[in-house]
């Protein structure tokens, strides 16, 4: 087994667990291969019996993968969309940030983890992802998202008019901060922070969101995945943000753009006592009464 290594944010407060991580690969005869930018930062504090098989993106992942395991928060996780891609290798997140709605599995679980991993007792979720096109080349190789697709005023306070169809169909014009395509992935994350519905992974479904919208009646709206979503924007400045998950590129109004559901999935990790509704309680604390 070959078990593809990434990590972003290196902390010394996390070479114990990174430590014991590397230990328990080596206990269970797994083979690795170490984003090369993390091999240097840990390679002075956790030695290794040898040098690991680097990789430092897509090209040069080693196409015999057979996890690709994240290590930190949820940000961390949304990098591995690109360096996974098309590949369908299957990503398994360890939490090491924060919240942890992607990267589920805590760090007390990871003996958990690689035991599930060797024995089999895991679950692939194939996540959808956006895909966007445009006039102009955008996002270079990777030009889509797992969690969202956003547009937002860049270059002035003043709201953005965002004019939007479905299927070529007109639906509305957003009078706005900003616009919010989310998959249902991608429902727990910014689109949720703009009181956006939680959707369930499998839903095939997207969800648009206005961010701060002019008009209060104004809400997310849930549309099938098999829709094509298409904008024209307008503003008192020439220049405005597009963003695929946490990737942001500038652009004008004359830029033509759209999203659909992409081709190929994202494949999830999710061990056997590990689902959403456990997760969303977990990090929404839901049912806990908060007086004690």
């Amino acid at each position: 087994m070959l078990i593809a290594l990434y990590n972003r944010n290196f902390e010394e407060e996390n070479i114990a667990v990174l430590r014991h991580t590397f230990e328990l690969l080596r206990q269970n005869h797994i083979h690795i291969a170490v984003y090369k930018d993390f091999y240097e930062r840990i390679a002075p504090h956790i030695p290794l019996a040898q040098t690991p098989v680097l990789f430092t993106n897509h090209n040069d992942l080693p196409r015999a993968t057979d996890f690709f395991l994240s290590l930190g928060g949820d940000g961390t996780m949304l990098d591995a969309v690109c360096f996974v891609a098309d590949s369908g290798i299957p990503v398994i997140g360890v939490n090491l940030g924060r919240l942890g709605f992607l990267a589920a599995i805590p760090e007390d679980e990871i003996d958990i983890a690689i035991r599930g991993l060797v024995r089999g007792s895991y679950t692939i979720d194939k996540r959808s992802l956006l895909h966007l096109s445009s006039s102009i080349p955008l996002f270079g190789s990777f030009p889509f998202a797992l969690n969202e697709f956003t547009l937002h005023r860049k270059d002035s306070s003043s709201m953005i008019k965002i004019h939007t169809f479905l299927n070529g169909e007109f639906l509305n014009t957003y009078w706005s901060d900003g616009l919010i395509v989310s998959t249902p992935t991608g429902s727990t994350g910014y689109s949720l922070s703009c009181n956006g519905p939680l959707v369930f992974p499998q839903a095939s479904s997207f969800v648009i969101t206005p961010v701060a919208p002019h008009n209060l009646n104004i809400r997310s709206l849930v549309v099938p995945d098999d829709s094509v979503i298409s904008f024209e924007i307008e503003g008192r400045t020439p220049h405005f943000l597009c963003t695929l998950d946490s990737r942001v590129e500038s652009i004008t109004s004359d830029v033509q753009l759209a999203v659909q559901k992409e081709r190929f999935y994202f494949s999830l990790v999710r061990l056997d006592e590990h689902n959403f509704l456990k997760t969303i309680r977990q990090k929404l604390f839901w049912g806990i009464d908060s007086r004690n």
